[in-house]
């Protein structure tokens, strides 16, 4: 009897334990339900990743189409040979083709009013170029029927333009392009064109920049887009050191939330820099041209910069940043006899001194230009010189 009393008991315990712990697994539910649900889901953290390399002003001299032709044909590509494997390495490739294509049909021409023939935006668009500004100071150069010229041959390609078109509505549109998963822009500006008017009813045909202008275009694409860059046509010829008026526009684009500021025109290196979040790349300077040496070759050492886009989204949210900075300089190679022949652009990692003896110390000055306003920027050294 007694031993039942005790199995009883033992039963009423454990029914009585079993009681309390389902009661207390029903609180802790009823305490967890209460907190966030984001305590409990795990965060989910997607990243995607876009590499951009950008070069400078493409100025056709007739040196340089005429050493283009052979048998009737306009081909550049043994020009730019040594960049096209470069390029091709990324996904964006930004150029400013600085004269206008206006194409053979019109009669091509030298300085002061360009006209470059088409093949060479073929030879740029084969080495892997795909964002193009076409707002310079010379867009105007030989009229309304050049620009015209232009934008027939920039339609009929897939490549992303700007800064010059032929009509408003295509100068008004929106233009979005998405590569990796991340949504991108270009705007471009020029601050003039030689002193040439633009046709009233017609400024579709070159940006002209103002603050105005810059702010309406920004406001109305920054929120459609991860990555905006604002190609700027402006600075003073031939000098290292950006004026007043560059640094006012590069401080107030960035204050609008610009993520990259290209700079075109001066036909120099100026430096790179940051202005916050905003990559400011004063000037490019030359890609390619005959310019001969302004002040101790100075229009012939060029810079290549190139960054990785980073887009990390959590939560829904998405933000930008710029990593992996890197420039390397350029030098526009040419021979010098009855003609000027042999153009050839020669990346800086591939420089021996049978295209200059003095390459070393031109590395070393123009690499400062880079670094003026910023000494951790990083540029490629040139390789170790194999000529005999």
């Amino acid at each position: 009897m007694k031993k039942i009393k005790w199995i009883i008991l033992v039963l009423i315990l454990i029914g009585l334990g079993a009681g309390l712990y389902i009661y207390w697994l029903n609180i802790k539910e009823e305490e967890t339900s209460k907190l966030p649900k984001e305590k409990f889901t795990e965060e989910k953290v997607e990243t995607q990743k876009l590499s951009l390399v950008m070069v400078g002003d493409a100025l056709i001299h007739s040196s340089v189409y005429k050493d283009a032709y052979t048998n009737g044909v306009y081909d550049f590509t043994s020009q730019i040979e040594l960049i096209k494997p470069i390029v091709q390495q990324y996904d964006l490739a930004f150029y400013n083709q600085e004269t206008i294509l206006g194409g053979t049909s019109l009669g091509l021409s030298d300085y002061p009013t360009f006209n470059s023939p088409w093949e060479f935006g073929d030879a740029m668009l084969d080495a892997g170029f795909n964002l193009v500004n076409l707002a310079t100071n010379h867009t105007l150069d030989r009229g309304e029927s050049a620009v015209m010229k232009s934008c027939e041959y920039w339609e009929s390609k897939d490549v992303f333009y700007a800064g010059s078109y032929c009509s408003f509505e295509s100068s008004n549109e929106v233009k979005i392009k998405e590569k990796n998963g991340i949504k991108y822009t270009l705007l471009a500006y020029t601050y003039g064109t030689n002193g040439i008017p633009v046709p009233e009813g017609k400024e579709y045909l070159v940006n002209l920049y103002s603050d105005e202008k810059a702010k309406a275009d920004i406001e109305k694409v920054r929120d459609k887009v991860d990555l905006l860059l604002v190609s700027m046509h402006w600075g003073t010829e031939y000098q290292a050191v950006p004026n007043d008026e560059q640094q006012r526009e590069a401080e107030y684009l960035a204050s609008l939330g610009v993520d990259i500021i290209i700079g075109t025109h001066p036909h120099v290196i100026q430096p790179v820099t940051y202005i916050g979040d905003t990559l400011v790349i004063y000037s490019l300077g030359n890609f390619i041209s005959a310019q001969s040496t302004n002040n101790d070759y100075n229009t012939m050492v060029e810079l290549m910069s190139s960054v990785e886009v980073v887009k990390t989204t959590e939560n829904g949210q998405s933000s930008i940043k710029l990593e992996n900075l890197n420039n390397e300089l350029l030098y526009n190679y040419y021979k010098k006899g009855n003609r000027w022949y042999d153009f050839k652009v020669i990346p800086f990692s591939q420089m021996n001194s049978s295209y200059n003896r003095d390459y070393q110390r031109l590395f070393d000055k123009y690499s400062q230009v880079v670094k003026m306003y910023d000494n951790s920027i990083n540029i490629n050294a040139p390789s170790e010189d194999k000529a005999s």
